[in-house]
């Protein structure tokens, strides 16, 4: 008698709790339709917190998150469905969802391979193959720029390189220079002061002139040394 009590009890709950998730996702869907966006996210949270394995509560909460542009929360709320879900048809959609999450993320290479399970799922849906196409074609666009800013780089990094070069050069010639000035001013300190033409002329007239001086003084000298003749009157 207990053990049907107590099933009746649970039982009891559990719709308890089931209605209450209901209503907090009726509550949400309402916030929702009015653009309440916030307001509906944290409807639909209130129901998970009642039934954490509520598809529905998953699917429109990352909904909700999505309108909010918070595309990568959103994008893990709809890969929960993508994953768990056994429903065909919601795979499919939650796959469509991801896909968009992850376009508006210009993460374009993961929303490519979202759209290309959501078409395995449900290859009739032309819209998500509008969005793989144009995803493609982000992605295209995206590797062109960065192979346009990796030659840029490229670019760049050869002129400073060149740049480096020209600065090496310049150091290389100016210490050559430098080096060259300080071999001649050695090689003048080493060599003889050299005369110019005057001053060597200005040299020998003085040699002459002091030459003749102390030939005239020699001279004098002589005279004064020699005897006198003197002749007898008698």
């Amino acid at each position: 008698m207990k053990y049907i009590l107590l099933i009746l009890f649970l039982s009891f709950v559990g719709l308890s709790f089931a209605q209450e998730e209901k209503k907090h996702i009726r509550e949400g869907n309402k916030h929702y339709e009015n653009e309440k966006y916030t307001e509906a996210t944290e409807s639909y949270k209130k129901a998970l917190e009642k039934n954490q394995a509520s598809e529905k509560a998953t699917f429109n909460l990352g909904d909700a998150l999505y309108k909010e542009q918070k595309f990568a929360e959103a994008a893990e709320e709809f890969k929960k469905i993508a994953e768990q879900s056994s429903n065909k048809e919601l795979k499919a959609s939650a796959f469509h969802n991801l896909g968009n999450s992850f376009l508006e993320a210009q993460k374009y290479q993961e929303s490519i391979d979202a759209y290309k399970n959501a078409l395995r799922l449900n290859p009739k849906d032309d819209e998500t193959r509008y969005n793989l196409a144009y995803a493609q074609k982000k992605l295209k666009e995206q590797q062109q720029n960065e192979n346009k800013d990796k030659d840029k780089d490229k670019e760049k990094d050869k002129e400073e390189e060149k740049k480096d070069e020209e600065k090496q050069e310049n150091k290389d010639e100016q210490k050559e220079n430098e080096d060259k000035k300080q071999d001649q001013q050695k090689e003048q300190q080493q060599k003889p002061s050299q005369l110019s033409k005057e001053e060597a002329q200005r040299m020998l007239d003085a040699l002459n002139q002091k030459e003749k001086e102390v030939q005239a003084k020699m001279k004098k000298e002589k005279e004064k040394g020699q005897k006198v003749k003197i002749e007898k009157d008698w």
